[in-house]
C-alpha cells in the first residue's frame, strides 16, 4: 500500500454563479448531473454494415477545459445555455485537505506499507531501487528519505547476531573453563551450531520471519542449547576417571545420564509450547517465541544424544580426563557436610524454604509491573487536535509553531508534519501527526568518522564494526528528550498536543481508559470529574480526553407540509446542498480524457458564495414538477452545534481519558494510581469504566500467561511421571520451582526494572533451568538406590557427583544470557529485563537448589512410604519374582550362554597365546 499525503490532484473545477443560475432558473445539481450524462465515452452496441461486424462507440467526451466550457446546459423552460454563461470553468488542482511539511519545508510525502507476511527489508529494497529509477528520470526531483522505520529491523538483527554470537563464544569459555579439555570443550560447542541452523530452517517451514520475538528465543536458547552437551560430556570424563576406555565410558555414559537428559529437554518443551498458544493480542508476541525455543531445545536433546557421544568416543582420550578431582576440595566437603545436616532436619529446612518464598513473594509484590519497557526509539511522535471548526490553514500555522518550538532542542535532528491526517490515518483538516526525528548513530559527526576510518585498510581492521543505523550511549536519552519537547509546546494555545507512546504509529497513549454509558449526559459528567480529578496527579503527565467533541453546523431543516406542497424530497434538498458547497461525491464525478489520464469535473458554487449564509439560504433547490425553489422557502437554517462523531463501544458511548507515563514511572504504578482516584470519584450510575491500550494488553499478559502457566506445570508433572514411573517423586522436582522468585525479584530490584513481558519470558525460561537442576539430582539418587544405596547416601552422592554439571551448566547459561543483560544495540531495553531475570533467578535457583532439593526428595519419600503403608492394604502386593520361564525360554537362554562360553574361551585362547610371546620376549 502506498498513501500520498501533501500536494493535490488536478481537477477542473466549475464554479457557479448563483446570481446566474437563478436568472436560468437551474440548479448546480442539474449543470453537474448534465455534464455527467453528457460528457462521456460510451458503448452503444453494433452494426453490421458492408461485409463485416462493427462497434458502435459514442464519443460525448469534449477533452478539455475549452471545449467543455461550450458544452450546452438545458434549461427546465426548453432553451439552453452554455456552461461558461453560468460560471468560471479553470483546469487546477483539488482543494488541498492535507500537507506535509520537513523541516518546515512543503513537501509531497509517500508512505510505503508492506503487504501482510512480506518482508520489511525486501520491501525497503525494492522501494530503494524504484526511487533510483526515478530519481535518474527526473533530476530536477528531490526524493529523500524522511522517515525511516527499517533501520530498528537492521539494528535488531545486528544486535541479535552480536548478542548471539558474544553469548556462544562466553558459554563455551565457561565449559572450557571447567573441564580444562580443548577436545571435550570442542564436542560441547559443535552443539550450538547443530542446534541453531536446523532451528531456523523449521522456523522458515513454520512461515516464521527473523523479528524480535524470534530472535529473542534463539538468544535465549543459547546456554540451552549446550545444556545437555555439557551433562553428557561432563558424565563422559567422570566414567573415563574410572578407568574406562573412552568408546566404553561413552556408551555407559549416556546411557547412564540418558533419562536426566531427556526429561530436562521435555520438561523446557513442556513449558514453552503452551505459551505459544496463548490467546489475543500477546499470543501474537508468544507463538514465535515459545515454538521455536522447543524446536532449538529438541534438536539440541538429538544432539546430545546422538552427536555428542559418538565424538566423545572416537575424539576423546584417557589422558582427557585428569584426575583433577580426585580429592573433594574444601568447597565440595563443606557443601555434603551442609547437605547432610539439613537431610536430618529436612522439615525444618522445608519449613526455611518456605520461609524463603514468602519473602521472596513479596518483595515481588512490590515490583511494579509494565507491558513492555521504554524503548529508545529514535522518534518521538506527537498528536495534534485544533478545536472544532478549525481549518486546514489553522493545522498549519499551529503545527508551524510547533516545529519552532522544538526545531532547536538538542537531540533533535529532523521534524517531520503530516497536517490534515492523524497518527492513525483519519483524515481530519484539524489534526496533525508531528513526528520528531532524534539523532541517530548514522546522523551525527561519529558516524561519518568511523566511515572514514574505515576507508583506510589498517585501522578498519582496529576499528569495531559498529551499527549504521540505532542511537548508542554517546546521545542523549530519549525520555529527556521528551520531557524538554513537552515543556516547549505546553504554551501553544488551541491545540491539544499529545505524546503518543512507543514512538508513533497510532500506538496511542501510553495510559488510556474507556468510559462507557448508555447516557450521554452522564457520559460528559462523568468525563469532566474523571479529568479534574486525575490533571493534579504527578504520576499522569498531560491528561486529556479523546471525545466526541461538538463542532459548530450549519443545520438545515426541512419544513414537511412546504415541502410537499412544492415537491421538494429531503434528498434533492441534501443533494444540491452538497453539490453546491463541495461538489458531488468523488466516485461520481464526470471525467475529462486529457492525455492518458481522467480528470474529475467538480461542478460547485463559488468561494464567496459558499461562506455567506444568507446566499446559502438563498440557494435554490428542485421540485419534482421540474422547476425549482429557494432553500429558505421549504427549510429552516440555523447555525448550532453537534456531536463531530459518536463513538460506541459494544453498543455503548464511549470516550477515552489518556495519560502519558513521567520519566521513571511503570505502567503498573500509574494504573495502579487511576484506579485509585476512579474509586474516589462520584460517578453517574450508568457510567463504568473499562481498561484499554497498554492497560488491557497487559492486564491480558498477565491473565493468559497464569493460564499457561498452570498448563505448563501440568504437562511437566505428566512427563516426570512418565520418565520416572513415580506419581510422588515429580512433585520433588515441581516443588523446586518458587526457588528462583527471590533471584529474580533480587535482580529486578537492583537493576530498577520492571515486571513486563520480557521478564515473563524469563521466569519460563527459570521453569525448565530450575527443573533440570532437580531433575538431575532426584535421577541419580534414584539410580544409586535402585543399585542397594540407602536413601541418605543415595542423595549424597546425587550432590557430590551432580554437583559439578549443574553449577557449569549455570554458568554457562548464565554467561550466554550476559550479553542481552547488558541491554547494547537495538531491542536492547527489551532483551536486557529478560536476561536480567534470567540470570538472577539462576545464581539463586542453583544455590538453593543444591541444598533444598535433597531435603525434599526425602519428604517426598516419607509421603510416598506413608501412602503405601495407607493404601497397601487395599492395593495388591507388586510381584517381584520372576515368571517361571517355558522350555523356549530355557534352551533360547542356554544357547545364548553357550554362545558367551565360547567367546570367552576364544578370547582366553588369544590371551595365553599373548602371554606367551610375552613371556618368551622377556626371556630372550
Amino acid at each position: 500500500q502506498v498513501d500520498r499525503y501533501g500536494g493535490g490532484d488536478r481537477e477542473i473545477r466549475i464554479d457557479l454563479d448563483p446570481t446566474r443560475l437563478d436568472a436560468y432558473g437551474i440548479t448546480a445539481a442539474t449543470v453537474s448531473g448534465q455534464i455527467r450524462a453528457t460528457n462521456a465515452n460510451q458503448g452503444a452496441g453494433s452494426a453490421e454494415i458492408g461485409t463485416g461486424e462493427q462497434a458502435i462507440r459514442l464519443l460525448g467526451d469534449q477533452g478539455g477545459a475549452e471545449r467543455l466550457a461550450a458544452t450546452a446546459i438545458a434549461l427546465p423552460n426548453g432553451q439552453m445555455v452554455r456552461l461558461s454563461d453560468l460560471g468560471k470553468i479553470t483546469d487546477t488542482f483539488e482543494e488541498l485537505k492535507s500537507f506535509a511539511r520537513f523541516n518546515g519545508e512543503e513537501v509531497v510525502v509517500f508512505a510505503v506499507f508492506r503487504a501482510q507476511g512480506a518482508s520489511e527489508v525486501s520491501v525497503q529494497e525494492e522501494v530503494e531501487a524504484t526511487i533510483a529509477t526515478i530519481r535518474d528520470a527526473n533530476p530536477g526531483v528531490a526524493i529523500d528519505l524522511m522517515v525511516d522505520l527499517v533501520y530498528s529491523t537492521y539494528g535488531n538483527y545486528e544486535a541479535a547476531i552480536t548478542t548471539l554470537i558474544e553469548g556462544a563464544i562466553l558459554a563455551v569459555l565457561v565449559v572450557f573453563l571447567f573441564l580444562r579439555n580443548w577436545r571435550a570443550t570442542l564436542i560441547t560447542a559443535v552443539a550450538l551450531p547443530l542446534s541453531a541452523i536446523p532451528t531456523f530452517w523449521v522456523m522458515d517451514l513454520l512461515g516464521f520471519s527473523l523479528n524480535l520475538i524470534s530472535f529473542l528465543a534463539i538468544t535465549l536458547a543459547t546456554g540451552i542449547l549446550v545444556d545437555d552437551a555439557i551433562v553428557e560430556i561432563e558424565n563422559i570424563q567422570r566414567h573415563i576417571r574410572m578407568g574406562k576406555t573412552p568408546y566404553r565410558a561413552a556408551i555407559d555414559a549416556a546411557d547412564e545420564i540418558g533419562l536426566a537428559v531427556v526429561a530436562t529437554s521435555l520438561t523446557i518443551v513442556a513449558v514453552f509450547v503452551p505459551v505459544s498458544f496463548m490467546p489475543g493480542i500477546v499470543g501474537q508476541y508468544f507463538i514465535q517465541f515459545g515454538l521455536t525455543v522447543a524446536v532449538a531445545v529438541l534438536f539440541s536433546l538429538l544432539v546430545a544424544r546422538l552427536i555428542t557421544p559418538l565424538m566423545a568416543a572416537y575424539l576423546m582420550r584417557t589422558s582427557d580426563a585428569d584426575d583433577h578431582e580426585g580429592k573433594d576440595g574444601p568447597v565440595m566437603r563443606a557443601y555434603l557436610w551442609f547437605v547432610r545436616v539439613t537431610m536430618r532436619v529436612r522439615y525444618l529446612t522445608a519449613l526455611a524454604a518456605c520461609g524463603v518464598l514468602a519473602v521472596s513473594l513479596y518483595f515481588m509484590s512490590q515490583i511494579p509491573g509494565s507491558f513492555i519497557p521504554p524503548e529508545d526509539a529514535s522518534r518521538i511522535s506527537l498528536s495534534v487536535e485544533l478545536p472544532p471548526g478549525g481549518t486546514l490553514a489553522d493545522t498549519g500555522t499551529t503545527t508551524d509553531r510547533i516545529h519552532d518550538a522544538i526545531a532547536g532542542i538538542d537531540g533533535v535532528a529532523n521534524v517531520f508534519v503530516l497536517g490534515g491526517s492523524s497518527p492513525g490515518g483519519e483524515r481530519d483538516t484539524r489534526r496533525a501527526a508531528v513526528t520528531v526525528i532524534l539523532d541517530r548513530l548514522d546522523n551525527t559527526l561519529e558516524r561519518r568518522l568511523l566511515d572514514i576510518v574505515e576507508q583506510v585498510p589498517v585501522a578498519g581492521d582496529l576499528i569495531p564494526d559498529v551499527p549504521y543505523h540505532g542511537r548508542n550511549g554517546t546521545l542523549r536519552p530519549q525520555s529527556l528528550i521528551e520531557v524538554e519537547i513537552a515543556d516547549a509546546v505546553a504554551g501553544i494555545p488551541d491545540a491539544r498536543i499529545i505524546k503518543l507512546a512507543d514512538g508513533g504509529g497510532g500506538a496511542g497513549r501510553d495510559i488510556s481508559y474507556s468510559i462507557l454509558s448508555d447516557n450521554e449526559a452522564d457520559l460528559n459528567t462523568a468525563v469532566a470529574r474523571l479529568e479534574e480529578a486525575l490533571r493534579g496527579e504527578p504520576l499522569l503527565l498531560g491528561v486529556s480526553t479523546e471525545g466526541a467533541l461538538p463542532r459548530p453546523e450549519l443545520q438545515i431543516t426541512p419544513r414537511p407540509d412546504e415541502a410537499a406542497r412544492l415537491g421538494v424530497t429531503t434528498a434533492a434538498i441534501a443533494q444540491a446542498v452538497r453539490v453546491a458547497t463541495i461538489g458531488d461525491y468523488d466516485a461520481t464525478l464526470a471525467k475529462v480524457s486529457i492525455g492518458d489520464r481522467l480528470i474529475p469535473v467538480r461542478v460547485q458554487l463559488t468561494e464567496a458564495s459558499r461562506s455567506d449564509l444568507a446566499r446559502v439560504a438563498a440557494m435554490r433547490v428542485p421540485t419534482t414538477a421540474g422547476g425549482s425553489v429557494p432553500l429558505n422557502a421549504v427549510a429552516d437554517i440555523a447555525v448550532a452545534e453537534g456531536p463531530s462523531v459518536v463513538n460506541r463501544l459494544n453498543r455503548e458511548r464511549v470516550a477515552t481519558i489518556g495519560a502519558n507515563l513521567p520519566r521513571g514511572v511503570v505502567l503498573g504504578t500509574a494504573t495502579a494510581r487511576f484506579n485509585e482516584i476512579v474509586a474516589t470519584v462520584d460517578l453517574p450510575a450508568s457510567v463504568r469504566t473499562l481498561e484499554s491500550g497498554d492497560a488491557e494488553i497487559q492486564a491480558e499478559l498477565f491473565a493468559s500467561f497464569a493460564n499457561a502457566m498452570l498448563l505448563a506445570l501440568l504437562l511437566m508433572l505428566a512427563v516426570l511421571i512418565l520418565l520416572f514411573k513415580s506419581v510422588i517423586q515429580p512433585f520433588t522436582i515441581l516443588l523446586s520451582l518458587p526457588l528462583a522468585i527471590g533471584g529474580v525479584a533480587l535482580a529486578l530490584i537492583l537493576t530498577n526494572s520492571a515486571i513486563s513481558m520480557p521478564v515473563l519470558i524469563g521466569i519460563l525460561m527459570l521453569m525448565g533451568i530450575v527443573t533440570k537442576n532437580a531433575i538431575l539430582l532426584v535421577d541419580f539418587a534414584v539410580e544409586m538406590r535402585d543399585r542397594g544405596m540407602g536413601r541418605i547416601e543415595a542423595m549424597v552422592e546425587a550432590g557430590h557427583k551432580r554437583a559439578r554439571p549443574v553449577i557449569m551448566t549455570s554458568i554457562a547459561m548464565s554467561a550466554g544470557m550476559l550479553p542481552s543483560a547488558l541491554g547494547v544495540g537495538e531491542g536492547g531495553s527489551f532483551r536486557a529485563p529478560m536476561a536480567i531475570a534470567v540470570i538472577g533467578g539462576i545464581i539463586v535457583s542453583t544455590a538453593l537448589s543444591l541444598v533444598i532439593v535433597p531435603s525434599f526428595y526425602l519428604i517426598m519419600d516419607d509421603v510416598q512410604r506413608g501412602l503405601a503403608w495407607v493404601f497397601g492394604r487395599f492395593v495388591g502386593p507388586k510381584e517381584d519374582e520372576p515368571e517361571t520361564p517355558n522350555a523356549h525360554d530355557l534352551a533360547a537362554g542356554i544357547f545364548d550362554r553357550r554362545a558367551e562360553i565360547a567367546a570367552l574361551e576364544a578370547r582366553l585362547t588369544r590371551v595365553e597365546a599373548a602371554g606367551s610371546r610375552l613371556r618368551l620376549h622377556v626371556g630372550q
